[in-house]
């Protein structure tokens, strides 16, 4: 994400603290919501149950953070434009989405934090996502890798040419 969120849009998925309820007493989605917008981030939060009401209730905005923040019913519409989704609740129906038509719809590099480790992050990787999975090794995606490796081939090409000059 280049080292900053702030300005970016940020996909949250869930913020109930279990699916299959609308109960978000004590839910950790909220503190890292919370430090988020501190970093200025804008985020498009989405949840099957949880109401935008009680989304804001939980953040308990701070004076001039409501317009970072928007609540919509459908994760499709969260992810549109946004820079990274975020999965902080494990609800089912995100393991069912259309991730090509979520990743056609995102800014690149399109990036994956998946607070729940629900996600298959091989298959999002070979979309072309950049997936994190809480307490999982980062991998890069396909496409980051080949460039790396592109890279590290154009680097020894240069050290190769290097060489025939002395």
């Amino acid at each position: 994400m280049f080292n900053t969120v702030s300005g970016k849009k940020l996909a949250v998925w869930g913020v109930a603290y279990k699916k299959n309820t609308d109960d978000t007493r004590d839910s950790p989605a909220f503190d890292v919501c919370k430090a988020l917008l501190n970093e200025r981030a804008q985020l498009c939060i989405y949840d099957p149950r949880v109401s935008s009401e009680a989304t804001a209730l939980g953040l308990c905005l701070a004076d001039g953070q409501e317009t970072l923040v928007e609540c919509v019913s459908d994760a499709y519409d969260a992810a549109a434009g946004a820079h990274a989704i975020l999965v902080l609740t494990e609800w089912d129906e995100f393991a069912r989405l259309d991730f090509f038509r979520i990743f056609s719809q995102m800014e690149k590099p399109a990036f994956v934090f998946d607070g729940r480790n629900m996600l298959d992050h091989a298959a999002l990787r070979a979309i072309g996502f950049n997936v994190i999975g809480i307490g999982k090794p980062v991998t890069p995606s396909p496409t980051v890798a080949k460039k790396k490796i592109d890279a590290v081939s154009a680097v020894g090409s240069l050290s190769q040419l290097h060489s025939l000059g002395d």
